[in-house]
Protein backbone atom coordinates (compact mmCIF):
# COMPACT_ATOMS: atom_id res chain seq x y z
CA UNK A 1 0.00 0.00 0.00
CA UNK A 2 0.91 3.55 -0.86
CA UNK A 3 3.20 3.22 -3.81
CA UNK A 4 2.16 6.40 -5.12
CA UNK A 5 4.52 7.75 -2.76
CA UNK A 6 7.78 6.39 -4.51
CA UNK A 7 6.71 7.75 -7.32
CA UNK A 8 7.75 11.59 -7.92
CA UNK A 9 8.95 14.24 -10.36
CA UNK A 10 13.16 14.21 -10.78
CA UNK A 11 14.38 17.62 -11.81
CA UNK A 12 17.29 16.78 -14.18
CA UNK A 13 20.79 19.11 -14.80
CA UNK A 14 20.22 21.81 -17.14
CA UNK A 15 22.65 23.41 -18.62
CA UNK A 16 21.75 26.91 -19.82
CA UNK A 17 23.30 28.52 -22.74
CA UNK A 18 22.30 31.82 -25.35
CA UNK A 19 22.56 28.73 -28.51
CA UNK A 20 20.39 26.52 -26.65
CA UNK A 21 20.13 24.69 -23.52
CA UNK A 22 21.22 20.89 -22.73
CA UNK A 23 19.38 18.06 -20.44
CA UNK A 24 21.22 14.89 -19.51
CA UNK A 25 20.73 11.56 -17.45
CA UNK A 26 23.20 8.97 -16.10
CA UNK A 27 22.46 5.69 -14.88
CA UNK A 28 21.83 5.28 -11.23
CA UNK A 29 22.88 9.15 -10.90
CA UNK A 30 20.21 11.09 -11.72
CA UNK A 31 17.31 8.61 -12.23
CA UNK A 32 17.29 4.85 -9.19
CA UNK A 33 17.93 2.60 -12.00
CA UNK A 34 20.11 1.36 -15.01
CA UNK A 35 18.76 2.29 -17.95
CA UNK A 36 18.17 -0.91 -20.41
CA UNK A 37 15.39 0.04 -22.88
CA UNK A 38 14.53 3.43 -24.25
CA UNK A 39 11.60 4.07 -26.27
CA UNK A 40 9.33 7.20 -26.94
CA UNK A 41 5.60 7.85 -28.08
CA UNK A 42 4.56 10.53 -30.85
CA UNK A 43 1.84 11.29 -33.00
CA UNK A 44 -0.78 10.54 -30.31
CA UNK A 45 -3.64 11.71 -31.93
CA UNK A 46 -6.41 13.94 -30.10
CA UNK A 47 -8.23 12.85 -27.50
CA UNK A 48 -6.75 9.59 -27.49
CA UNK A 49 -4.33 8.16 -24.49
CA UNK A 50 -1.74 5.45 -23.93
CA UNK A 51 -1.01 3.38 -20.98
CA UNK A 52 -3.85 1.48 -19.39
CA UNK A 53 -0.96 -0.98 -17.22
CA UNK A 54 1.10 -1.79 -14.77
CA UNK A 55 4.61 -3.50 -14.77
CA UNK A 56 5.24 -5.97 -11.98
CA UNK A 57 9.12 -5.43 -11.77
CA UNK A 58 9.81 -2.27 -13.76
CA UNK A 59 11.15 1.00 -13.34
CA UNK A 60 10.51 3.61 -15.63
CA UNK A 61 11.19 7.07 -15.96
CA UNK A 62 8.99 9.54 -17.96
CA UNK A 63 9.79 12.90 -19.68
CA UNK A 64 8.33 15.43 -21.93
CA UNK A 65 10.42 15.28 -24.65
CA UNK A 66 8.47 17.75 -26.35
CA UNK A 67 4.78 19.52 -25.85
CA UNK A 68 2.90 18.02 -22.63
CA UNK A 69 0.77 15.78 -21.36
CA UNK A 70 -0.82 14.11 -18.16
CA UNK A 71 0.37 10.82 -16.00
CA UNK A 72 -2.59 9.39 -14.04
CA UNK A 73 -0.64 6.73 -11.60
CA UNK A 74 -3.03 4.54 -9.46
CA UNK A 75 -1.65 2.10 -6.78
CA UNK A 76 -4.89 0.49 -6.12
CA UNK A 77 -5.38 2.79 -2.88
CA UNK A 78 -5.26 6.50 -4.59
CA UNK A 79 -4.65 7.89 -8.24
CA UNK A 80 -2.87 10.70 -8.24
CA UNK A 81 -2.52 13.27 -11.98
CA UNK A 82 1.21 14.87 -12.89
CA UNK A 83 1.26 17.48 -15.63
CA UNK A 84 4.73 17.07 -17.51
CA UNK A 85 5.07 19.70 -19.82
CA UNK A 86 9.31 20.96 -19.66
CA UNK A 87 11.90 18.39 -20.84
CA UNK A 88 14.15 19.24 -17.87
CA UNK A 89 11.75 17.08 -15.67
CA UNK A 90 10.97 13.54 -14.90
CA UNK A 91 8.23 11.08 -13.83
CA UNK A 92 9.99 8.22 -11.60
CA UNK A 93 7.49 5.41 -11.42
CA UNK A 94 8.12 2.40 -9.64
CA UNK A 95 6.50 -1.23 -10.29
CA UNK A 96 3.06 -1.99 -9.22
CA UNK A 97 1.59 1.26 -10.54
CA UNK A 98 -1.40 1.65 -12.50
CA UNK A 99 -0.12 3.91 -15.56
CA UNK A 100 -2.39 6.02 -17.87
CA UNK A 101 -1.07 8.92 -20.58
CA UNK A 102 -3.37 11.38 -22.00
CA UNK A 103 -4.00 15.03 -22.32
CA UNK A 104 -1.16 15.22 -25.42
CA UNK A 105 -0.88 17.86 -26.99
CA UNK A 106 -0.17 18.79 -30.67
CA UNK A 107 3.33 17.01 -31.31
CA UNK A 108 3.80 15.81 -27.95
CA UNK A 109 6.81 13.44 -27.40
CA UNK A 110 7.17 11.02 -24.73
CA UNK A 111 10.09 9.65 -23.83
CA UNK A 112 10.47 6.75 -21.45
CA UNK A 113 13.35 4.72 -20.00
CA UNK A 114 13.20 1.37 -18.55
CA UNK A 115 15.10 -0.90 -16.20
CA UNK A 116 14.28 -3.98 -18.12
CA UNK A 117 14.14 -5.32 -21.67
CA UNK A 118 10.43 -5.76 -23.59
CA UNK A 119 8.76 -8.94 -21.59
CA UNK A 120 5.04 -8.87 -22.43
CA UNK A 121 5.10 -11.59 -18.98
CA UNK A 122 6.00 -7.89 -16.57
CA UNK A 123 2.42 -6.49 -17.49
CA UNK A 124 -0.67 -6.09 -15.86
CA UNK A 125 -3.45 -5.05 -18.69
CA UNK A 126 -6.77 -5.71 -16.69
CA UNK A 127 -7.12 -3.54 -14.01
CA UNK A 128 -9.45 -5.61 -11.65
CA UNK A 129 -6.66 -8.06 -11.86
CA UNK A 130 -4.37 -5.26 -11.08
CA UNK A 131 -6.57 -4.28 -7.99
CA UNK A 132 -6.16 -8.00 -6.70
CA UNK A 133 -2.47 -7.90 -6.74
CA UNK A 134 -2.35 -4.81 -5.22
CA UNK A 135 -4.41 -5.85 -1.98
CA UNK A 136 -3.16 -9.40 -1.92
CA UNK A 137 -6.15 -11.35 -3.17
CA UNK A 138 -6.06 -14.77 -5.14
Amino acid sequence: MGRLKNCKIIQLPKITDRRGNITFIENNRHIPFEIKRVYYLYDVPGGESRGGHAHKQLHQFIIAASGSFDVVLDDGFERKRFHLNRSYYGLYLCPMVWRELDNFSTGAVCLVLASEFYDEKDYIRDYSEFKRLVKGEK
